[in-house]
């Protein structure tokens, strides 16, 4: 933000912004699905003139496409929502404009946040800055590839096993998840109610921490919303670091992650934890989050909102073809999988062991937490996937085994950046307890400027 900051003092914000558009309109990644041009711009005037005040005044900041804004195209990257413009904005989207903050345009993402590629998207994949043929991670794919490619300053995106920590990894830059309820999720087009939230991403934990602090807060709208506030304070102590046995990755990513273990083992005390359930958490994390979007995607009839047709002679055709027609085959797939597992016969065989195996899993980080400060693990398993390698479904659900347990549980968890490996970002996955985002992001601005130092 420094540099963002320079370049308006020197040339204004009206051409500082402009740049940016002109960069956003050349550039190959298809990061945003809906750039908010005229918008912007006039921002970028009222700042010049000296009207726009705030502590994000002037900051270009990118939202992905399932948080709502008012006016401004919303489509979840889904045919389904394709001309849908909300008459109001989210909790976070309120937050941002009182501190005048210029929204850029609207990102790419998986659609209805469904992926780790971002490669369902009804608008075509975001490519990775670091290598084009490459996948910018998901769900909050365009988020992080737009922060990363300086197509805008910070973003924001949601995490339901993983999207923002994976963007943030494959991306090289900052990403966090926070507790659940620290930030309000009103007006997040819901995917997985207890599961899902919003948070910042950046290229800077100064950045990220400043965003958390005006998204994070009371919000009477979400029964969820903690009412907790957050405030960055910088800390210097040693820690605790558990490094999780069942979280590993392939030989490149561990090279890295080994690398960033012997720097933190330089100022903190490091030791190995194991967390049994952890084998189980990715069934159960997908049966779960299947079945919350089967319910939450029922209301999409072609009738109160979003795609319709011409009408049909009948109420159960209509329907049945507005849903084959406006979503895409992810979406379908993980619609039917939950509505399976919600059924009469198999909701006690499916539903309930999943509910209980969350229940072992918030047991194992309370116990691990009990005796360590924060827990650490590689982001990713990965490098960042060839688009088009992750054709299979279930190999692409098992890339997010490092990031869904977090979820489960509710916890907050930071991807730090920790260098390169085959020219492709590596990051940490650095996990705290509930609403010690204060520690995490210590952490995780110590260890940024250790590795390049």
């Amino acid at each position: 933000m420094t540099e963002w900051k320079e370049k308006v003092e020197s040339h204004g914000c009206y051409d500082a912004v402009s740049e940016m558009l002109e960069r956003i309109e050349k550039s190959k990644l298809n990061g945003y699905i809906t750039v908010c041009k005229d918008d912007a711009l006039k921002m970028a005037e009222k700042y010049d003139r000296g009207e726009l005040k705030g502590r994000l005044a002037g900051i270009p900041v990118a939202v992905k496409d399932n948080i709502s804004t008012k006016g401004i195209l919303t489509t979840c990257a889904s045919k389904m929502l394709s001309d849908y413009k909300p008459v109001f904005d989210a909790h976070v989207v309120e937050r941002l404009k009182a501190e005048g903050a210029i929204i850029i345009g609207k990102a790419n993402m998986d659609e209805f946040a469904m992926g780790t590629t971002t490669e369902t998207s009804y608008y075509g994949v975001v490519r990775n800055p670091y290598d084009l043929d490459r996948v910018a991670g998901g769900s909050s794919g365009g988020s992080a590839a737009v922060v990363a490619a300086d197509e805008a300053v910070l973003s924001l995106g949601s995490d339901t096993g993983g999207s923002i920590r994976c963007p943030a990894s494959f991306c090289g830059i900052y990403g966090l998840k926070p507790t659940y309820g620290l930030v309000s999720r009103y007006g997040l087009i819901p995917y997985a109610n207890s599961l899902e939230q919003i948070g910042p991403m950046a290229d800077s934990i100064d950045d990220l921490a400043l965003l958390l602090e005006v998204i994070a807060g009371k919000d009477r709208r979400d029964s969820t919303n903690s009412g907790k506030e957050f405030k960055f304070v910088p800390e210097d102590r040693k820690l605790k670091v558990g490094v999780i046995a069942e979280m590993g990755g392939n030989e490149d990513v561990m090279k890295r992650f080994s690398e960033a273990v012997e720097v933190i083992k330089e100022k903190h005390e490091v030791k190995e934890v194991s967390m049994p359930s952890f084998k189980y958490a990715l069934a159960a994390y997908y049966i779960i989050a299947m079945s919350e979007a089967s319910s939450n995607l029922a209301r999409y009839d072609g009738v109160r909102y979003g795609y319709a047709l011409e009408k049909l002679d009948s109420w159960r055709r209509y329907f049945s073809k507005v849903r084959a027609e406006g979503f895409g085959d992810e979406v379908k797939r993980r619609i039917m999988l939950g509505s399976y597992a919600l059924s009469a016969g198999y909701y006690g065989k499916y539903y309930l062991k999943a509910q209980k195996v969350r229940t072992l899993v918030i047991r194992d980080f309370k116990k691990a937490f009990e005796e360590y400060d924060i827990l650490i693990s590689p982001t990713m398993p990965s490098l960042p996937f060839k688009i088009g390698e992750l054709a299979d479904p279930l190999t692409m659900y098992k890339a997010d085994v490092n990031t869904v347990p977090i979820n489960l549980a509710g916890l907050p968890a930071l991807s730090v950046p920790i260098g390169f490996e085959r020219g492709l970002p590596v990051g940490l996955q650095v996990i705290g307890n509930y609403f010690s985002e204060n520690t995490l992001l210590n952490l995780g601005k110590w260890l940024g400027e250790r590795l390049q130092s």
